[in-house]
């Protein structure tokens, strides 16, 4: 048994470690997600069905929760897909080191592109392209396999026990959220965007339908992080003309 176990532990390159215990971590917020979902009034089979295909705890707890609201559901479907929308940049980001990609794989790598996918993958060393392919790999699919499970067990447990909140289930998705922010929060001007679209997104929250505070936040969040040019390098794009 010992040898088996060292023999496992010499498999598991750092990249692989990693995203072992990413995709164990993400996974657990599945359970509040199942459950969150059938409180909504989803079922089992559409709640299994979001996790399959969407397959982006942001977008999912935020389609259930406008659901949950009682917003419509165009305004819950345009909310979720808003907030996807950041897996394609990822998409960018990765291209030059999941290449070449063909067939299943094309697939395969667009559907598990994800926060904590890239995030594994990059955390590698940049000359490393093997690692970050395997830190991608890896976490991609193991968070998939595991969140997609646990959703299940989440939503059996919430037709049973009834009302998610009282377990403090409906507090993991802001946790979650919390945690991918939290980091990118170092420098004034991150924080201060972060900071406005809080506070549009709060005072709109009474006045506004279900989701559209989110996605009122996330605009001006875009806007106001936007990057600027320089005055020296627009300056010189127009060739010196005031």
């Amino acid at each position: 048994m010992g040898t088996r176990v060292a023999r496992l532990g010499a498999r598991l390159t750092p990249a692989r470690q990693q995203a072992l215990s990413v995709s164990i971590a993400t996974g657990a917020y599945a359970l509040s997600f199942g459950a969150l979902s059938v409180a909504a009034g989803l079922d089992l089979w559409q709640t299994s069905a979001l996790s399959l295909l969407v397959f982006s705890g942001g977008s999912q707890f935020a389609f259930v929760g406008v659901i949950g609201a009682g917003g419509i559901p165009a305004v819950a479907a345009a909310t979720s897909t808003f907030l996807g929308i950041r897996n394609g940049f990822y998409g960018v980001t990765l291209a030059p080191v999941l290449r070449p990609w063909h067939g299943w794989r094309s697939w395969w790598g667009t559907q598990v592109t994800i926060d904590e996918s890239t995030a594994v993958a990059i955390a590698q060393p940049e000359h490393d392209a093997d690692a970050r392919r395997e830190g991608f790999w890896w976490t991609g699919v193991g968070v998939y396999v595991l969140w997609n499970a646990i959703t299940v067990v989440g939503a059996v447990l919430g037709q049973r026990v009834g009302d998610p909140t009282v377990w403090g289930l409906d507090a993991a998705a802001a946790a979650a959220f919390l945690g991918l922010v939290w980091p990118r929060l170092a420098d004034r001007r991150a924080l201060a965007v972060a900071l406005l679209a809080s506070g549009i997104a709060l005072a709109l929250t009474p006045v506004a339908p279900a989701g559209v505070p989110i996605m009122v936040a996330a605009v001006v969040a875009v806007a106001a992080g936007w990057p600027t040019p320089r005055a020296g390098a627009s300056t010189a794009a127009t060739g010196g003309a005031s």
